[in-house]
């Protein structure tokens, strides 16, 4: 049996950074899963779920033109990709 209550949400942070290859800049969404203390089993929605809201946190807090764009193309594919599982 499998228990999945947690004593807090699932935290994802969330940053964009910069990237060189081969002779292309560009830049990517990266992410880092924080998990609560008791969280045995986390499901492919709930991390989906997580990254969207804190790719939203950080749309709001995010002023270069560039990383904005780089942040709506990573919540676009996270949107489909939670629409596959559901």
């Amino acid at each position: 049996m499998n228990i999945i209550e947690t004593e807090s949400p699932l935290i994802v942070i969330v940053r964009t950074c910069n990237y060189k290859e081969k002779n292309n800049m560009g830049s990517k969404v990266t992410y880092r899963l924080i998990d609560s203390y008791h969280s045995l089993c986390l499901d492919k929605k709930d991390i989906i779920r997580s990254e969207l809201e804190a790719c939203d946190r950080l749309l709001k807090h995010t002023s270069n033109k560039t990383y904005q764009k780089t942040v709506e193309t990573e919540i676009a594919e996270l949107k489909m990709a939670f629409d596959l599982f559901s």
